[in-house]
């Protein structure tokens, strides 16, 4: 049988960029085409010897696949391949308007496309079993649905999960009206107030105050990286958005918990995704345990509670 090297081969180079400072990661990235024919971007990580299992790693809102090579170099480091993509809509794959700014999807089940072609590069790359989830943010709502559709993975690791949306001053009602009446004005494809517009959150937020991380260096580096590649960056969420992933969340939430070995992180300040949603989900998840990491924000892998959740991840995917 075909080696990974050689498999890899069969599918087109796309590039992965690296800031000047970086380490090389030891990551290549390729191009794949989904079900419905949208061309993603997917990054693969691999260790020095023969791995002992492989790490799906699913990203959130906006995120691409630089941003995540530091965690996958540190997982190749454990003995783990790694293999990710940038969802359709952000990062190098394919954008789903003509103003390729807002981040936009009609309906998460679309995103069921983009982890199927996850797995189907996997299994052409003969990546090695056991198989793990690792998923933040957005990428939790995602890879959840995918283990209730039968993501075959033995463990699932989750970093500040989206199984709800954080909106302290906004009641549910309002967001409702506001995303219907996009509808009916054919608006869905427009950025939601209040989410950004067509900027890009790390270049027009300071350290100070923000919602992803308390670490400086680290935002240092978020940001170096949406300066250097402003075409892998993504705007505001839109109102079409919005609507599915509400949809989605509470499709997700009146659904039984999968009968896999999970660990939930989320901070004690964390201001993006609903907390509140993320303990009820770990309650009824029997075999999932709830990590709190206090004073931290939404970047559990960025922020100064790396270690402490990098070293749970790591327990995790070992046993």
């Amino acid at each position: 049988m075909p080696g990974t090297a050689a498999c890899l081969r069969r599918f087109p180079a796309a590039p992965l960029h690296r800031l000047p400072d970086e380490p090389d990661s030891g990551g290549q990235a390729f191009w794949v085409t989904t079900s419905d024919g949208l061309r993603l971007r997917l990054g693969l990580w691999q260790p020095a010897g023969t791995a002992r299992g492989t790490v799906l790693l699913f990203q959130g809102r906006t995120e691409y696949l630089e941003k995540y090579s530091p965690i996958a170099a540190w997982l190749a480091a454990q003995g783990l391949a790694v293999i990710a993509p940038d969802w359709r809509g952000q990062g190098l794959s394919d954008r789903l308007l003509a103003d390729p700014r807002p981040g936009h999807i009609g309906d998460f089940a679309d995103y069921r496309a983009d982890a199927a072609a996850v797995v189907s590069a996997a299994e052409s790359l003969a990546l090695p079993r056991p198989w793990h989830l690792l998923a933040h943010s957005m990428g939790g709502c995602i890879g959840l649905a995918a283990l209730l559709d039968g993501l075959p993975v033995a463990r699932a690791a989750f970093s500040a999960p989206m199984w709800g949306l954080h909106h302290p001053l906004v009641p549910g009602g309002v967001i409702s009206a506001l995303t219907s009446g996009a509808r009916l004005l054919h608006r869905t494809g427009r950025a939601a107030v209040g989410t950004g517009g067509g900027g890009t959150y790390l270049l027009d937020a300071r350290f100070r105050g923000n919602a992803l991380t308390s670490d400086a260096r680290q935002w240092a580096r978020l940001v170096a990286q949406a300066g250097s590649w402003p075409e892998l960056t993504l705007g505001g969420a839109t109102y079409g958005w919005i609507a599915a992933a509400r949809r989605e969340m509470a499709r997700l939430a009146a659904m039984p918990s999968p009968e896999i070995p999970a660990l939930i992180g989320v901070g004690g300040a964390e201001a993006v995704v609903s907390p509140a949603a993320i303990r009820r989900r770990a309650a009824s998840w029997p075999q999932a345990r709830l990590s709190e990491l206090p004073g931290a924000r939404h970047e559990l892998m960025f922020d100064h509670s790396a270690p402490q959740f990098l070293a749970a991840v790591e327990q995790l995917f070992a046993a």
